[in-house]
């Protein structure tokens, strides 16, 4: 084996296959087909951006998992993941983006001479990287399988951080704080927003405290007045303009390990409207905060955050926050745990969360959030250290 290629220990990837098969028994799973770029990194320690493909991690009941994916592709996977080449698959470029072939093919020939051919197969039936024809190509390839929904199956697995994936995101969380501190520093009257970005850029891949910054899973997201109605919109070349205000969601990353974090910024001086809002919402972060202790359920900081808001006759319908770890693009969550009323999953040490109570109203926006650990007892760990506030400058 080759632990040498990874960020982790063999100790540690064996705590996570034993967590996952002990899933798959569960589910009635004899094989894991996992595609989620995430989860095979998880899993092995494949690290690439080959996710335009299919690829995937194979995963039985005993033994080392196998890596399967296109074959310019497998010599990355032979320079990140754990296991041994020979555990290494890779089918031929003629399947790529093919009419008359489809790669599950070869994925379905490889389970055939695995003795695999008519078991119960696990797919991640709602992932964005398995598709509506992958699914009817291994259907039709495989005729005596069975096939079992294992969607976030493996996310679940990934909800309690060890120490070792702690120390990662600690990491992405100084680089996070450079970020937002150098976003203060420069966010000026009629400086372009792209300009703006190719700073964030810069900070989250420089790195902080010695250690690199590798890719966020989300660009930076950067409204600004009435467009911060919008939560998800990038950048362009306007300017920042005095009277508005910008909220700015980025994450630092390391080895793919996220620490989100948003500040909003005001040129000029605010509304009392304005003010008021940050009041009500700082308010219930900290509440929020306050009830995100191991043994309360998820919806508790939802409620928590819910009551300061309605005192102030602000409305909010929108979760307030998502597990974080381990992500490849499009998302840095981990898709399974919703901080929100009708969640009641209960909270154990070691969950990860971005604490996230943006107000998005009809014509402004507003974020101040956390990234953060429940611990074994008292206060949740964050992984950014900055003041919780709207940074004003005049």
């Amino acid at each position: 084996m080759h632990f040498e290629r990874t960020p982790f220990t063999e100790t540690e990837y064996a705590r996570r296959l034993a967590l996952t098969r002990a899933a798959m028994d569960a589910a009635g799973i004899d094989l894991l087909y996992v595609q989620d770029p995430s989860n095979m990194a998880w899993l092995t320690g494949y690290d690439g951006w080959s996710f335009y493909v299919h690829q995937g991690v194979i995963l039985t009941s005993e033994g080392a998992p196998y890596w399967w994916g296109r074959r310019q592709d497998a010599n990355g996977a032979v320079r990140t993941v754990w296991m041994e080449d020979e555990k290494v698959f890779g089918y031929l470029d003629h399947y790529v983006q093919s009419t008359e072939r489809h790669p599950m093919q070869d994925l379905a020939e490889r389970l055939k001479e695995l003795g695999k051919a008519d078991v119960r197969i696990g797919v991640e039936m709602d992932n964005y990287y398995f598709s509506a024809k992958a699914f009817q190509t291994l259907l039709e390839e495989l005729p005596q399988a069975q096939f079992i929904d294992a969607t976030a199956l493996v996310n679940w697995q990934r909800g309690i951080k060890s120490e070792e994936e702690l120390v990662l995101m600690r990491r992405a969380g100084k680089i996070s704080d450079k970020i937002i501190n150098g976003l203060y520093e420069r966010v000026e009257v009629g400086l372009p927003k792209n300009e703006v970005v190719a700073e964030i850029q810069r900070d989250a891949l420089r790195g902080a405290d010695g250690h690199w910054g590798d890719y966020a899973a989300i660009v930076p997201l950067l409204p600004s007045g009435s467009d911060a109605a919008a939560p998800h919109l990038t950048w362009d070349g306007r300017p920042f303009a005095r009277g508005e205000a910008t909220f700015f969601e980025v994450s630092g990353c390391y080895r793919r390990y996220h620490a989100p974090i948003s500040r909003t910024i005001f040129l000029g001086e605010p509304s009392d409207m304005l003010k008021r809002a940050e009041a009500a919402l700082v308010e219930g972060l900290e509440a929020g905060l306050a009830k995100a202790r191991a043994g309360n359920r998820a919806c508790d900081i939802s409620e928590a955050l819910a009551k300061p808001l309605e005192a102030a006759g602000i409305e909010r319908g929108a979760r307030c926050g998502y597990p974080i770890g381990l992500s490849y693009p499009p998302d840095w969550g981990e898709r399974t745990i919703s901080l929100r009323d009708s969640d009641e999953t209960v909270l154990e040490p070691g969950m990860t969360f971005h604490f996230m109570p943006g107000l998005w109203m009809d014509d402004w926006g507003l974020e101040i959030t956390e990234s953060i650990r429940i611990t074994d007892e008292g206060a949740p760990e964050t992984f950014c250290n900055l003041p919780r506030e709207m940074l004003i400058k005049p």
